[in-house]
């Protein structure tokens, strides 16, 4: 007898009831996703993870007394209580720039604009309980290389972006240069005439080498040490 896999357990944090009630519906509508709590703010998001399992989070950022920037790096950080730590996927719109790219520096698997198809929110939930991020969506890239060209000119984590860059291979860079521009594992393999086992090999010791919990950190430093250009 087959032993059937537990729903992802989700929950949401967003200010706007609203909000929330849409994000539920769509999500609880998935057999194999389920939401197991909603907060309003981010200091309602850590007292309700430190007692609820969960295994993504989606984050909204503008919220009142803690925002969700604050609340991932604390949750990410170890204030979630003692349990496994979720990942997180930020929820945003355009007009974030700074808070989005600092909630992936602190440990996010990703965002995701909240006008978003229902299709995209599913398989961004879907993607960063694999362990993956979202990178693939053309709205994910466009706002990342927006984001990076409003880095500013004294980056903080620039030089040691350029280090952690220095320490990959040659094929090392071309497997990033491919990931930041939304490929695939196999898409990678078929670019490159490899295995895919053998991109997945490359993509975990990039991870490694520049000390990146997913993708996405690892793409941010890719865009900040001009590995990669935006529209490039």
């Amino acid at each position: 007898m087959t032993e059937t896999a537990a729903p992802t357990r989700v929950v949401l944090v967003d200010d706007q009831q609203l909000v929330r009630a849409g994000l539920r519906m769509v999500i609880d509508s998935q057999p194999d996703l389920t939401v197991v709590g909603e907060a309003s703010d981010g200091l309602q998001a850590l007292r309700l993870l430190a007692a609820t399992p969960a295994d993504v989070v989606l984050m909204d950022v503008r919220m009142p007394n803690l925002n969700g920037l604050q609340a991932t790096e604390r949750l990410l950080g170890g204030d979630g209580g003692g349990g496994a730590v979720p990942r997180v996927v930020v929820l945003t719109t355009f007009d974030l720039d700074e808070y989005v790219l600092e909630a992936i520096r602190v440990g996010a698997s990703g965002f995701l604009l909240k006008d978003a198809p229902p299709e995209e929110l599913l398989a961004a939930v879907r993607t960063v309980h694999r362990g993956d991020a979202v990178i693939a969506p053309s709205s994910t890239r466009r706002l990342l290389e927006h984001l990076v060209t409003a880095l500013p000119t004294t980056d903080p984590h620039g030089a040691e972006a350029h280090l952690a860059l220095g320490a990959l291979t040659e094929r090392e860079r071309e497997v990033l240069v491919l990931m930041a521009r939304g490929r695939s594992n196999q898409e990678i393999a078929a670019e490159l005439y490899v295995a895919e086992a053998t991109v997945k090999t490359h993509v975990g010791r990039v991870l490694a080498k520049l000390g990146a919990r997913d993708r996405v950190q690892a793409v941010v430093t890719a865009y900040e040490t001009g590995l990669v250009r935006p529209g490039a």
